[in-house]
């Protein structure tokens, strides 16, 4: 096992156990984004810094500044998604809000033939049914009525931004690692900033305090700063098809976490949708990218760019 593959598997998991490390923080969902995005934000850039300084290199920012937006734009998409994820966990729990989260990835696959002039093929449409019906077993199984349809409805807006995340993040070829990670993360606390600001949900610091601090620390920092640098550092070593089907390590912990730490309830029929939504979420960009046809010679077409590409 590489030492990228290890820190990538370490983001995963770390990434996973945000809704549990959130559950100890006892603010509302946008001050816990805001204080996240701001430690996140410090951190990346002092290690954006530090990088910088030693290699001497320009930064690609710089000379590609149409795509510097485009990552700024993401970010910004970013910071809100997080904003209604946060708020979904405090509403139908950690395992149930992730997994309706990560219906965005396969938001972006619907909509990649106009988006991107992507060919959507048998196997993603297939991979698609399967989230759906994944999803529709895992709302329905609400233990007797207690799914509340508000957090729902945010898990379905984290959804769509985190789509949004992706599409503009796909227009930011020639910028990544550290520094990608650092304009969409300062640009997640600056929305976030403002939502704050405009709605007066400014967190107090003893309020922080009060909170847990061990646990704000530990999602700002190590979660969301440590995180996204070992997530985008690792990103440009390895596979592609290796990232698409592992980078499904997250939700999957989330769910499993939930149910370890939290409690959470997990029956036969959520764990079966959960499989649906995992599976042919990640069947979609493992095996989407081609069509094959029968006959003596199985022959490929041309693979396109997958979704999975787009986040590497």
């Amino acid at each position: 096992m590489s030492r990228s593959f290890k820190k990538y598997l370490a983001s995963l998991l770390m990434f996973g156990s945000n809704g549990i490390v959130a559950s100890a923080i006892a603010l509302p969902s946008s001050e816990v984004v805001l204080t996240r995005t701001l430690l996140g934000a410090l951190l990346l850039v002092a290690a954006l810094a530090v990088s910088n300084h030693r290699s001497g290199a320009r930064l690609a920012s710089l000379d590609h500044p149409r795509q510097a937006a485009s990552l700024a734009v993401s970010g910004a998409a970013l910071g809100i998604s997080w904003i209604f994820l946060f708020a979904a966990y405090r509403l139908i729990g950690v395992g149930v809000a992730t997994l309706a989260y990560y219906i965005g990835p396969v938001i972006v696959m619907a909509l990649s033939p106009v988006l991107f002039r992507e060919h959507l093929t048998p196997v993603k449409l297939m991979g698609f049914a399967a989230v759906v019906a994944g999803a529709f077993l895992v709302v329905a199984q609400g233990g007797a009525g207690s799914i509340n349809p508000a957090g729902l409805a945010l898990g379905g807006m984290a959804a769509i931004m985190y789509a949004a995340m992706v599409v503009f993040s796909k227009r930011a070829s020639d910028v990544g690692g550290v520094e990608a990670a650092t304009i969409q993360i300062v640009a997640s606390f600056a929305a976030v900033a403002v939502y704050s600001v405009a709605t007066g949900q400014l967190p107090a610091a003893s309020a922080l305090v009060s909170a847990d601090l061990p646990a704000v620390l530990t999602l700002g920092l190590v979660n969301t700063g440590l995180g996204c640098y070992l997530y985008f550092s690792a990103m440009g070593d390895l596979p592609v098809q290796r990232v698409a089907v592992f980078g499904y390590l997250e939700p999957l912990s989330a769910v499993v976490l939930s149910a370890l730490v939290l409690g959470e309830a997990m029956g036969p029929v959520r764990i079966l949708g959960a499989a649906l939504i995992i599976g042919g979420a990640a069947s979609c960009e493992l095996f989407g990218n081609k069509t094959f046809h029968l006959g003596r010679r199985a022959r490929a077409l041309r693979p396109v760019a997958s979704g999975a590409a787009a986040r590497a």
